[in-house]
């Protein structure tokens, strides 16, 4: 189980109700179909061996035999696969019918997990028939009964739970308990009939159960076969992991649905979220089963090149105007408790900046203030380019904003000269007095004024240190630190949809600063006047680096695995050898620049991942990052 991975797959067979024989065969065809496809675990449908719309012919004691009898059937024809199955069927013991599932490998039947709720009510009526779970513990040959995780040999992570559709659709699901006790994985073979909405619904519920139990969720619903007498029935099977829906069948279709699930990510939540499973009241036995997990296959499961920006567009409309009323609030509740009338930005013409201004300007509206009195300030410098000047210039205008136009060629050249610091030589001292001349202006002005200084670097820069130490590293509140630089440049780009009607001038602006290049501009411009600093060329994509910080951080991936999704990921953009030099230099890079988060000013937590300090990453400045980097040396490409 390379990384943490395990295929899984739902199956819906297309049954013929009552014929025990030809579901079987059914069965059996996809569980070597999902053996082939390296599938460890699979779910089939609630009372899969005879079909769910029996009704009163599961009083017939040749059906109910027949299942039992065609169980072991299948049993027989799969003893050879490396899989775990969960089969539904009707089970007698002791003058009692159960609805249960049977939890199959190798030959051998490891567990009966009955239904525990029985509905009857609607176009339900299963109480006819089934009885709801009492305490049986063992039934034929000694096969457990009941409450009962089942948990790999060989992979501790490996361990899951069976509760049958009913189960997860009331007010405490079995699941619950399962999940505390120490499942990672529940299955769910379901016979959920469809009505209007319902799908919807279903999808949500799955869905939200994943994610409060921190695990992933295999749901198998039955569909093509079932009697449609008075139901229709779609095949609705859904894999779902932590509040994400890995996959979902198509209605009215059937066959399998494989994904990779993370069980490494789910013990990781678990670790991180204190609170879960403090107690457990229930009593599990534990059964356990030995497979082979193929380490090589290639994953089917995808993730997204833009972790922290939504995939769907009306969703990221959404986000985006989130995020600016949290920055805005943030920064208004501030000011308010200040009690100050004037904030001072220091205004480039590039993104984080702009996005600063943005912010500034919602802030001041909320409190009904006067944009007169957020003063910007543009500083031109040795790399300053007519570009991003005109760009800050225009976008004071557009915004009804103060304007400082400060230049600090003089005063760095006299700093120079007291330092014995030739200007000719462009290094570290260059640049970074440039940045600190800034900052200790714009910190000026804030007393003078008696304002503060709001701060303008991002997320991406603050994993990787790529900011002058006490220069635009230090503010008195910085409003775009939990905000990636990914995700910046579809805000910006946001807010100037937003305006295109009400004020094209600005929405122009805006545009042109997300089209410009991000740099510092802290080197002389090309003989053409254009940039000649290119963060991505100095430090690398921020697309990967973002990549590389949403797993590093958010789920505690090792370089290796990073790696490994990294290139699946970016196959169609970056060679393996690429990414590989990026992700060592973001590791390097996040240990050694640490010092610079460790005193980061105040600012709002905006996403799920934020370097803080006081809060989400608390983290040792002189910590060694050797550990990692062997990690990464491992997958070294050659």
């Amino acid at each position: 189980m390379k990384d943490g991975f395990l295929r899984v797959a739902v199956a819906t067979p297309n049954i013929k109700v009552a014929d025990c024989k030809y579901n079987s065969e059914q069965i059996i065809n996809l569980c070597k179909e999902a053996s082939s496809n390296d599938c460890s675990l699979l779910v089939y449908p609630e009372l899969s061996i005879t079909g769910y719309t029996c009704g009163d012919l599961f009083l017939q004691s040749e059906l109910v035999n027949q299942a039992r009898v065609y169980l072991d059937t299948i049993l027989k024809e799969t003893s050879t696969l490396e899989l775990v199955f969960v089969v539904g069927l009707p089970y007698e013991y002791s003058d009692k019918l159960y609805n249960v599932a049977a939890v199959c490998c190798k030959g051998s039947i490891l567990g009966f997990v009955p239904k525990m709720y029985i509905p009857s009510y609607g176009e339900f009526y299963e109480a006819r028939h089934f009885e709801s779970f009492d305490d049986i513990d063992y039934v034929e040959n000694d096969v457990p009964f009941g409450n009962i995780l089942f948990e790999s040999e060989n992979n501790k992570d490996f361990v899951f739970g069976v509760e049958i559709c009913e189960d997860l659709w009331v007010a405490n699901a079995p699941s619950n308990e399962i999940a505390i006790a120490g499942a990672k994985i529940i299955c769910n073979p379901s016979a959920s009939n469809e009505v209007i909405g319902k799908s919807d619904y279903r999808r949500k519920l799955v869905s939200m159960q994943s994610a409060k139990l921190l695990c992933s969720y295999l749901y198998a619903d039955a569909g093509l076969g079932e009697s449609t007498q008075d139901l229709v029935f779609s095949g609705h099977s859904i894999i779902a992991e932590n509040g994400t829906i890995l996959s979902e069948s198509k209605r009215y279709s059937t066959g399998l649905t494989f994904n990779d699930i993370d069980l490494k990510r789910l013990v990781h939540e678990r670790k991180r979220i204190t609170t879960f499973g403090n107690s457990s009241g229930v009593e599990f036995e534990k059964v356990l089963f030995d497979i082979k997990i193929n380490n090589e296959t290639k994953l089917v499961r995808t993730f997204p090149k833009k972790p922290f920006v939504p995939s769907n567009s009306d969703r990221l409309k959404e986000r985006c105007e989130e995020i600016l009323s949290m920055q805005a609030t943030a920064l208004a509740t501030r000011i308010k408790h200040i009690g100050c009338k004037n904030i001072i930005l220091g205004l480039s013409g590039g993104l984080d900046s702009t996005l600063a201004l943005i912010v500034c300007v919602r802030a001041y509206n909320i409190l009904s203030m006067n944009l007169k009195d957020i003063i910007a300030v543009t500083m031109p410098g040795f790399g300053t380019t007519n570009h991003t000047k005109n760009n800050s210039i225009a976008l004071t205008e557009a915004y009804g904003v103060t304007l400082k136009d400060i230049s600090i060629v003089d005063s760095v050249s006299q700093h120079f000269k007291d330092i014995s610091h030739e200007s000719s030589v462009h290094d570290v001292a260059y640049e970074n007095s440039q940045a600190r001349e800034r900052t200790q202006i714009l910190m000026d002005l804030a007393n003078k004024h008696n304002g503060i200084v709001v701060g303008t670097g991002d997320l991406s820069e603050l994993a990787l240190g790529w900011a002058t130490y006490n220069g635009d590293h230090m503010s008195m509140y910085g409003v775009n630190c939990s905000v990636p630089k990914t995700l910046v440049r579809f805000i910006v780009s946001f807010e100037a949809e937003n305006v295109a009607t009400s004020n094209p001038k600005l929405s122009q602006v805006l545009h042109s600063v997300v089209d410009t290049p991000v740099s510092p501009e802290l080197l002389p411009p090309t003989e053409s006047g254009d940039i000649s600093q290119k963060t991505e060329d100095l430090v690398g994509p921020y697309d990967l680096h973002d990549f590389f910080l949403y797993y590093f951080v958010r789920f505690g991936y090792e370089p290796s695995k990073i790696y490994r999704i990294a290139c699946l990921t970016f196959a169609d953009e970056f060679d393996c050898k690429t990414i590989y030099q990026w992700l060592e230099t973001f590791i390097c890079r996040f240990f050694a620049q640490q010092f610079k988060r460790s005193c980061l000013p105040d600012g709002p937590k905006i996403g799920t991942v934020s370097l803080s300090p006081r809060g989400d990453w608390r983290m040792p400045s002189d910590a060694s990052c050797k550990l990692w980097l062997d990690d990464l040396k491992s997958v070294e490409p050659k």
